[in-house]
């Protein structure tokens, strides 16, 4: 019963925002008592806690999945991304804006975590992406991994990037290319341009 808990609520906070969601809410989409979710939840926020837990894993396990089928690595970031947005159902609720605000202790720990796992997939990716000849060899790998988290979680920022004028969905297209383009090399750019005709 835990476990469905767990996913019916990931379903609802990713859909409806993690603010707007209550626990009656939850019993009701379950048809289920509240009394029964409390018997495995205390509160509110350790449900919320219990749920991006288990998406950070479930995303962190399919990142793995790809980057194990050893794609090129342009091709790789952009199946990452289609991975990850698809999870996070295009992030139309802007989940991560929403915790920073409602639950920073959770959104806190939550984004230490994204950035060690992104670092090592970030650096895997650029230093295949130097050996294939699709990125250039010339940069400080640890720079850009690091710049390269930083956006990913800067873009995210309703109050820079209103989701009114920014959908989600085109802002991680647009980042991902901008990337791209500032490290690859004209093998890379050709690779990327034929992506994007495909897209």
């Amino acid at each position: 019963m835990k476990e469905k808990i767990i996913e019916k609520a990931n379903d609802l906070f990713l859909n409806l925002g993690f603010k707007s969601v209550t626990m009656d809410d939850l019993a009701t989409g379950m048809g289920i008592s509240k009394k029964t979710i409390y018997t495995h939840f205390q509160n509110k926020t350790e449900l919320v806690k219990a749920t991006t837990d288990h998406l950070f894993c479930c995303i962190s396990d399919g990142i793995d999945t790809i980057i194990d089928q050893k794609n090129d690595p342009i091709e790789e970031l952009y199946e990452i991304k289609a991975f990850v947005m698809n999870h996070l159902k295009n992030e139309k609720t802007s989940p991560q804006y929403q915790l920073q605000k409602y639950y920073p202790k959770i959104y806190s720990a939550l984004k230490s975590r994204q950035f060690e796992v992104m670092q090592e997939c970030v650096i895997e990716n650029l230093d295949r992406g130097i050996k294939s000849g699709m990125y250039r060899k010339n940069m400080d790998v640890q720079f850009i991994s690091r710049i390269y988290f930083v956006g990913v979680i800067g873009i995210k920022d309703q109050d820079t990037f209103p989701m009114q004028e920014f959908p989600m969905t085109k802002l991680m297209e647009d980042y991902l290319e901008y990337h791209i383009r500032g490290i690859a090399t004209e093998k890379g750019l050709e690779i990327l341009n034929n992506l994007l005709i495909k897209e």
